[in-house]
């Protein structure tokens, strides 16, 4: 190992950011970083590197990230690049994705699991996702009735089914990168 690549690691290993306190919106973590997260957190969580949800966490978001172990209460989708553990007393009442799995007796999982190389979860954690006006407004961090407004005006991509408005993640980051630039 290069002397230049083992400085980048023991920089990388020295990024830890525990999170013991009650956290609402959006993280999202374009370095890898060692997080931890022992309170509680809503929203929507992006990592990079390790993410532990320690015993006494309760989180209610859809993840994304690479290295992700669970031993607290998850409501919400994970999907994992690389591996994702869950250790005893871990419930996650979600869908998962991930090339590498790893379940100790006593975790919990109410919810689909699809095992896939890491090629296919990179590709399905970007994938188009449908949106509700609900996580719509959260990933905004707007009202609720300022999207359906917005979408009513014809002012933010969304179409109508059943009376619903549905969303892209895809085409609402598109629109945000476009009224950044037009603003």
């Amino acid at each position: 190992m290069k002397k230049r690549d083992r400085g980048r690691e023991q920089e990388e290993k020295e990024k830890v950011l525990d999170v013991d306190a009650s956290m609402q919106g959006t993280m999202i973590f374009k370095d890898p970083v060692n997080l931890r997260i022992n309170g509680e957190f809503e929203g929507k969580l992006d990592t990079k590197g390790m993410l532990t949800i320690g015993q006494t966490a309760e989180v209610k978001a859809d993840i994304s990230g690479e290295d992700i172990t669970v031993a607290g209460r998850v409501s919400g989708n994970i999907t994992a690049t690389k591996r994702l553990s869950l250790v005893a007393p871990a419930n996650i009442d979600g869908d998962i994705i991930t090339p590498a799995l790893n379940v100790s007796e006593g975790a919990v999982l109410n919810g689909r699991c699809q095992m896939s190389s890491t090629e296919e979860s990179t590709a399905n954690s970007s994938k188009s996702k449908g949106m509700t006006i609900d996580e719509v407004a959260r990933y905004l961090e707007v009202d609720t009735s300022l999207v359906e407004e917005w979408a009513t005006q014809k002012k933010i991509p969304a179409s109508k089914d059943s009376n619903k408005w549905k969303f892209t993640k895809e085409d609402i980051d598109s629109w945000v990168a476009k009224e950044k630039v037009s603003h």
